[in-house]
């Protein structure tokens, strides 16, 4: 398992997921998850938590096939202190993410209740059609235009499931990649994943200190990238 190491304290470790592992174990996930990665480097992590035999320490997640920086409890009070933080908005999120198409405006805000799929409790969705709906906001600004496709910075201000993907694809901008919600048009060929990649996170811990952590966009990322932007130089 690929896991990149950003940063390790008495407190925190801060690392770089890769696409293809889950966060932790359920009843559909099968083979080795982060959570397991976790117990066995840190094995005071496996306490820490407010479900620490699925969950060890962790305050937050990525999808599975989302990559990027994610921060990790090493002991409870610092699980309930970043609880708090993400609780209370204060832990800034911030995304890379490609997209069909090109937004009508360089930056927007995205305020549309995410709830399940009446017809498929798996998936999230907005508007009508949904059950268990929970406020949501999202903020965006375009980075880069390749024609077709869109580069943007994304800031989820809430934490719902599939958030970006959902809010995203609800614009008519589905993420490059996304089968679930983008479908045919967010097909990319050289594109094995959905294009979404957590890029930084920046918080106070413990309240005075200011942290700012970065996972680089691993290759297969940036390898996409980088043939739309010689695509867009040869015209």
């Amino acid at each position: 398992m690929q896991i990149t190491l950003i940063h390790e304290d008495n407190d925190l470790v801060v690392i770089g997921k890769p696409a293809g592992v889950a966060v932790h174990g359920g009843a559909s996930v099968r083979g080795e998850t982060l959570a397991d990665w976790l117990c066995e480097r840190y094995p005071e992590i496996a306490t820490v938590g407010d479900d620490p035999e699925v969950r060890p320490g962790i305050v937050h997640r990525l999808d599975k096939n989302t990559s990027g920086v994610m921060v990790v409890a090493r002991n409870q009070k610092a699980f309930e202190t970043l609880k708090q933080l993400f609780k209370s908005r204060d832990i800034e999120k911030t995304y890379l993410a490609l997209v069909a198409g090109a937004p009508k405006k360089s930056s927007g805000t995205i305020d549309a209740p995410i709830g399940r799929l009446v017809r498929n409790r798996i998936k999230r969705g907005t508007g009508r059609g949904i059950t268990a709906e929970r406020p949501a906001v999202t903020v965006y600004r375009v980075l880069e235009c390749f024609g077709a496709w869109s580069l943007l910075r994304v800031r989820p201000k809430t934490g719902r499931m599939h958030q970006i993907r959902v809010h995203l694809a609800s614009i008519g901008h589905p993420v490059a990649g996304d089968r679930t919600y983008g479908g045919s048009r967010a097909a990319l060929p050289g594109l094995e994943r959905q294009f979404l990649h957590a890029f930084s996170l920046a918080f106070s811990f413990p309240p005075g200190r200011r942290w700012h952590f970065e996972a680089a966009l691993p290759d297969d990322l940036d390898r996409v990238l980088r043939e739309l932007r010689r695509l867009r130089r040869n015209g």
